[in-house]
């Protein structure tokens, strides 16, 4: 079992679904022999040929129209979105046809769509290629949001994204395509749509997290278990939906609730997490629940310092643990 980072893990992950399952195609811009922006789908073109590897024309509502089109008609396409930031011209493709196809049809229609989208900053994109647009795209129901954050969860919710029925946006935090590596399986496994993952375990309080950010708040947390305080850290993986009975779990073990996002801090996946766990946690708790993310400005700046500045990290998220252990 190979060590490979995310990039390498989803590549390998799409050939193998490609030579599994004959009705899997791939469309999107530049996806062909140059192998995308981030080289995900380098060497699928040269082994599937045009009809399977298809490039598109600079247009995102077309991609994710074409992909409903071929979903409908028997293929299992994948529809990948060049940066995030880009999906908004496709989002009534996405949210009122694609997400709605099943509920509109009593279910006699079924939309089997994955849509790859690279999201988050941190590499000096600037604002247009930096954002994370999970919690809009969260709000609609009929549209399952997934977001892993190592190896090993990216080709599985990668294989339970392409064996799904209804339309997947299986997020990829560029800024771990080649910094994050461990080692996923040979095997055929496949993690569930919809569950959390304890990475790390603890006693003292819980922190909630998901894509780039999980890194860093694991490493926070061995920062305080310098000073002995245990911080149980917990992958969603899934956005939407949430996996409500980890989430209460962890809360009930250690009384204590931080949720951290990379995302601007109002009205993201964190406010989410925060009232569920307000409602149906509330007499567990012996602290608020706590909220850290980006500031609530437009977008990622282009300069370094002023993106150090906007992205969460290690350093600040250990100061919001910190003060909640000892609240």
């Amino acid at each position: 079992m190979a060590v490979k980072n995310i990039l390498e893990t989803i590549r390998d992950t799409l050939a193998e679904e490609m030579r599994r399952d004959p009705r899997i195609v791939i469309t999107g811009e530049d996806v062909g022999p140059r192998g995308g922006v981030f080289r995900a789908t380098q060497g699928l073109f040269a082994e599937f040929g045009p009809d399977r590897v298809i490039d598109s024309p600079l247009s995102e509502s077309s991609i994710i129209a074409v992909g409903i089109g071929m979903a409908l008609h028997g293929l299992r396409p994948i529809c990948e979105i060049q940066f995030a930031d880009f999906i908004f011209p496709a989002m009534n493709q996405i949210v009122s046809e694609a997400g709605l196809m099943r509920y509109r049809s009593f279910g006699t229609w079924t939309c089997p769509l994955v849509i790859r989208a690279p999201y988050g900053g941190g590499i000096g994109g600037g604002l247009y290629h930096s954002q994370s647009i999970e919690a809009t795209f969260a709000h609609f129901p009929g549209l399952y949001v997934v977001a892993p954050a190592t190896p090993y969860d990216a080709k599985g919710l990668l294989r339970a994204a392409l064996q799904a029925n209804d339309p997947v946006l299986f997020l990829e935090n560029k800024k771990t395509y080649r910094l994050v590596k461990g080692e996923a399986p040979d095997s055929q496994y496949v993690v569930p749509i919809g569950r959390a993952d304890v990475k790390r375990r603890g006693r003292d309080l819980s922190v909630f997290t998901y894509g780039m950010m999980l890194h860093e708040c694991l490493k926070a947390a061995e920062e305080l278990a310098q000073g002995g305080v245990e911080v149980e850290v917990v992958d969603l993986r899934t956005i939407s939906p949430l996996d409500k009975e980890t989430i209460l779990e962890s809360v009930a073990r250690t009384s204590k609730a931080l949720v951290v996002h990379e995302d601007n801090l109002s009205f993201g996946v964190g406010a989410e997490v925060a009232a569920l766990i307000a409602a149906e946690a509330f007499h567990d708790l012996d602290a608020p629940v706590l909220r850290y993310g980006a500031p609530d400005i437009p977008g990622v700046p282009f300069s370094l310092p002023m993106q150090s500045f906007f992205m969460p990290d290690a350093k600040r998220i250990a100061e919001s643990m910190r003060w909640l252990a000892e609240y």
